[in-house]
């Protein structure tokens, strides 16, 4: 199961170092899963803490770089891929980023505990004022029994102190058309960045490192502000000790049976959302472009590629339970054309304000069956139409096709911008993802995250086979918002589907079977992740198609 990058709902009383630890050293690691996907779970984590650390949130980027130390330095390092030659130069990649992320940690721990005591002082404060208030209100209340006529001034509330916040907290579904504009805004921004960056000449990898190392957050200035003649050897033992408090934080609380339970340890007692019935309202059709032949982290032990679904044999759908044979209710009808991923930002505007990604945050919309909180993924409506006029040939022909989906964190949200066509073998039933160091080599050159996948079944009905959920499993478990977007053109049916957790990622991390179809025991695997999931369509969101097959 992926180490949680959510901890909070929104602006909340700050919390000290010492109880961010806490949270940050309360995930899952399962050493089944292989060492290629925690190492992309790594990666994710440090790119999360780098877009909450340019928004200001110091405490989620502490959460998560000190979770980062904490996977790589205690679990990854004692994985059993670890020695494998193709692996070392990944982790110790891993541990330099690790060094850089300890750096910042010394630079956030004053200010968060500064920001906690100020908070707690206000607490102090307010209680000490209500004290005082109560004393005087029964003082006066004694006063006025002796003189009935003598009128008691009115006593203003007090309440309680702020969060020290200035962002605030929207709710995602009622606010798409501000998320839209949000998200265009910083996503340019972020462009023109690294647009500028290349043009100055400056090599990814040392862009990689400079982000990582905090240069371009100012932290290198916080860091010497107080001390300008700090010297490597001290630097270096500051590192030192933090990887130790790291380790031994870690350590003391297992001998104290204080840490948290393993898989098989824990029982669950929750009712778990099975994905709804299907009903098709006949809302969507085919397009005339694709009906022209049809009416119009662990995986098993052997995993399948990243992006490597496969559909099951052609009688598999009818013994299936009903439950997983369902859809989700289909949207209004979009229409397809050039110019339909264009926004106009004249229509329903926004009240005038700065839009910047450290003014909002966008609260989580839905929540894991555990009660742990998903933040929400904004999906352009039109993509999956433009996905399906991509893979319409495969589909003439009877192939499946695949795409990853890929997009940013914004304001505590997750927003689709590129669909990436991967180099790809396909056939009736599977769609085995190639040269896969050549899709991440891009995601990683462009700044993306990996927020899910998205294929057709082009004969079959819309539903996760035994083979796309351990391929959704290598995703999920890459960050727990990732979702499957599955189509069949043939059906004028799309899903939007994730596992659920519990059971099911449990269930498809510990399977073992090797078959290419095979049952699991659980019946409740997956369900809807669309609308009241943790996915919204958002009309007018903007989205790239970049095509990595051979032509």
């Amino acid at each position: 199961m992926a180490p949680r990058t959510i901890e909070e709902t929104g602006p909340s009383r700050p919390l000290n170092v010492e109880q961010i630890v806490r949270k940050a050293q309360n995930f899952d690691y399962n050493p089944l899963i292989p060492l290629k996907y925690w190492l992309r779970t790594a990666g994710t984590l440090l790119k999360e803490a780098e877009i909450y650390e340019h928004e200001g949130n110091d405490q989620q980027t502490y959460l998560l770089l000190f979770r980062h130390a904490q996977l790589v330095i205690r679990n990854l390092s004692t994985h059993p891929d670890a020695r494998q030659g193709k692996n070392r130069l990944a982790l110790a990649q891993a541990n330099k980023d690790v060094d850089h992320g300890l750096m910042k940690l010394e630079v956030l721990k004053p200010r968060i505990n500064k920001r906690y005591e100020r908070y707690e002082q206000l607490l102090h404060d307010r209680d000490t004022r209500r004290a005082s208030a109560s004393a005087r209100e029964a003082s006066r209340s004694r006063e006025q029994k002796a003189l009935s006529n003598q009128q008691v001034p009115s006593q203003r509330p007090i309440s309680d102190p702020p969060a020290d916040s200035d962002t605030e907290t929207l709710a995602a579904g009622e606010n798409r058309d501000l998320a839209v504009k949000l998200a265009h805004k910083e996503i340019r921004r972020r462009a023109t960045a690294r647009k500028a960056t290349r043009q100055a000449g400056i090599s990814e990898e040392v862009e990689h490192e400079r982000r990582t190392a905090g240069v371009w957050g100012n932290w290198e200035e916080a860091f010497t502000k107080n001390d300008e003649s700090i010297d490597q050897d001290t630097l270096s033992r500051q590192m030192q000790n933090v990887r130790l408090q790291v380790s031994g934080s870690t350590s003391a609380e297992s001998r104290n049976g204080s840490s948290r339970p393993s898989f098989e340890s824990q029982k669950s007692n929750y009712h778990y959302p099975a994905v709804p019935e299907h009903r098709d309202s006949g809302s969507w059709k085919p397009s005339p472009q694709v009906s022209s032949s049809l009416d119009d982290y662990s995986l098993r032990s052997t995993p399948t590629s990243l992006g490597a679904p496969e559909l099951p044999p052609k009688d598999y759908d009818a013994d299936r339970p009903r439950n997983q044979n369902a859809l989700p209710l289909r949207p209004e009808k979009e229409a397809l054309s050039a110019s339909s991923t264009l926004f106009n930002l004249d229509q329903n505007p926004a009240p005038q304000q700065d839009l910047k990604p450290s003014t909002f945050t966008f609260k989580p919309s839905a929540y894991l069956e555990s009660g742990t909180p998903l933040r929400t993924i904004f999906l352009p409506p039109d993509l999956r139409h433009r996905f399906l006029s991509i893979a319409l040939p495969n589909t003439r022909a009877n192939l499946e096709t695949c795409g990853i989906l890929c997009g940013t964190l914004v304001s505590n949200a997750l927003f689709i911008s590129k669909l990436v066509i991967p180099d790809q073998e396909s056939t009736s039933d599977t769609c085995e993802t190639i040269n896969e160091s050549q899709l991440f080599d891009y995601v990683d050159g462009e700044d993306l995250m990996v927020l899910g996948w998205i294929h057709t079944h082009p004969t079959q009905t819309c539903f996760m086979s035994s083979r796309d959920l351990h391929t959704h499993g290598g995703y999920q478990v890459m960050m727990p918002e990732s979702i499957a977007i599955v189509c069949a053109p043939s059906k004028g049916d799309w899903g939007v589907f994730r596992l659920t957790d519990p059971p099911g990622m449990k269930t498809v991390l510990n399977c073992t079977q090797t078959g290419l179809f095979h049952p699991h025991a659980e019946s409740n695997i997956y369900t809807d992740a669309l609308r009241p999931g943790h996915v919204y369509e958002a009309k007018g969101l903007e989205f790239d198609v970049v095509d990595l097959r051979p032509h």
